[in-house]
């Protein structure tokens, strides 16, 4: 059997985990309050947030994640029933040193060129089922111009947004931010610089909206 990344197999340890918890631990979080240290835990060092008018969620997927493609769509709805109190920003994950950083850079130089251009919204999922449906190569700029032009993008922009300054200082910003939050699991979500949740967390994919509403309205009820 061929061996599986470092990344790979923290991630699907992880997953594994939280199926293996008892009925009642995961139906916990629908039955009582989320609390610290079993649905999340606060950061050791809590970071600084972008935006003081709503509360900041940041996102850390991979586009190769499988249990970030499914997450994607339950957090757009959330991110949409909380638009007026909430800003969700995304980040990339770029695990420096881990077997998949190669990858991974090149996923978040596409997300960061989707960033810049304003195309996050109509083409992130678009991203996802072309990389786990389609098994589409999009780690060279080449595969990633053809793919971002039959999505009617213009190429010349395009690559001229790829290969940009900017975008390379977007994913060296987003690794540091990956040690910085201290992320171990993908997707990982962070609530006001202070409280991290994720699906071994949780319960499960499906159950981190129903904590990230619980940390949103600790959040905002501490703010007064």
């Amino acid at each position: 059997m061929k061996s599986k990344s470092l990344l790979r197999y923290t991630i699907l340890l992880a997953v594994a985990a939280g199926i293996a918890a008892s009925p009642v631990q995961v139906g916990a979080v629908t039955h009582q309050p989320p609390s610290e240290g079993t649905q999340f835990v606060r950061l050791d060092q809590p970071q600084p947030v972008r935006e003081n008018a709503r509360t900041e969620a940041v996102e850390f997927f991979w586009y190769d994640c499988g249990h970030s493609q499914a997450l994607e769509q339950p957090l757009e709805a959330w991110a949409e029933k909380h638009r007026a109190d909430v800003a969700l920003r995304r980040v990339p994950a770029i695990w420096q040193g881990s077997p998949d950083e190669g990858v991974q850079r090149a996923h978040a130089r596409l997300y960061f060129t989707l960033e810049r251009l304003g195309l996050v919204e109509q083409l992130q999922t678009s991203a996802f089922r072309s990389i786990h449906t389609d098994h589409v190569d999009l780690t060279t700029e080449a595969t990633a111009t053809d793919w971002a032009v039959r999505h009617g993008v213009d190429p010349l922009r395009f690559g001229a947004t790829y290969r940009s300054a900017e975008v390379g200082r977007s994913m060296d910003d987003a690794a540091a931010q990956f040690v910085r939050y201290g992320i171990k699991e993908l997707p990982t979500v962070v609530v006001q610089g202070e409280y991290r949740t994720s699906p071994t967390k949780a319960g499960g994919v499906e159950e981190m909206p129903e904590v990230l509403d619980y940390l949103v309205q600790r959040e905002q009820l501490q703010k007064g």
